[in-house]
């Protein structure tokens, strides 16, 4: 039944026919990354992972990044339609990222320390909901339950997005979170598995097996093992797409 909704794929070269329409001339990615495709009500999504911590979607003709920030050189990088960033940090929160992407008419969402140490954007806090261009984005905690210096609660964000009908998921830097837990109907999540910042793959895993996303992506990996959250939800009806990012 997944299948049907998701699928891996080169990125580019494999895609269906709808998804390469909706990129042509506006994308070109070399990293040997697979990305992923979905069907929504309003058409096809693409959902490229580009390193560590970085995400790009591609759904109506716009470009959505996801904390893009030390992004790989030598790549031809769409211009962004709108940029969320889940917070300040430099793997996260990039200006030199900002400046490569953006273009007039840019959105850019983050947190209150983001959007002061890019210099420009709007500010979500947990709890925010808004629309953005053709999405509907929803600002959920990002915390550290236990190493608290790294990220403290009420600071960061995760966000929400809902791109006709589908509902992706991206953590940012948070432990297993009771907000996270709590979650409902989200069909794609990014979650991060490095240690000290995060969480261990483990705990990943316990954390997807009580909100039950269709597909999980480990990313943020640092020295993590992805493979070794799909371990762990063998069995959990939860498919886990194990990527290598860099």
């Amino acid at each position: 039944m997944l299948r049907t909704f998701l699928r891996g794929a080169r990125p580019l070269a494999a895609l269906t026919l709808a998804v390469v329409a909706l990129v042509a001339g506006r994308f070109a990615w070399s990293q040997d990354v697979p990305a992923i495709t979905a069907t929504t009500t309003d058409g096809p999504l693409l959902i490229q992972p580009l390193k560590h911590g970085s995400v790009l979607l591609v759904f109506k003709g716009k470009n959505y990044y996801i904390d893009p920030a030390q992004l790989p050189a030598g790549m031809n990088y769409a211009k962004a339609d709108a940029i969320f960033v889940t917070h300040e940090h430099g793997d996260h929160c990039d200006p030199k990222a900002l400046e490569l992407l953006q273009e007039e008419g840019t959105v850019v969402i983050g947190n209150a320390r983001s959007v002061e140490k890019l210099g420009r954007g709007e500010v979500m806090k947990n709890g925010d909901t808004r629309q953005v261009l053709d999405i509907r984005v929803e600002a959920v905690p990002a915390y550290n339950i236990e190493r608290t210096q790294f990220h403290p609660k009420g600071r960061d964000n995760g966000y929400v997005l809902t791109l006709g009908g589908k509902r992706i998921y991206f953590a940012g830097d948070t432990e297993a979170t009771p907000e996270m837990k709590a979650l409902k109907n989200i069909d794609v999540a990014f979650l991060p598995i490095n240690l000290p910042y995060t969480m261990t793959p483990k705990d990943a895993a316990e954390a997807a097996r009580a909100f039950r996303p269709k597909l999980l992506v480990p990313y943020h990996q640092g020295q993590s093992n992805p493979q070794e959250v799909a371990d762990a939800l063998q069995g959990s009806g939860v498919e886990v797409r194990v990527l290598k990012l860099p």
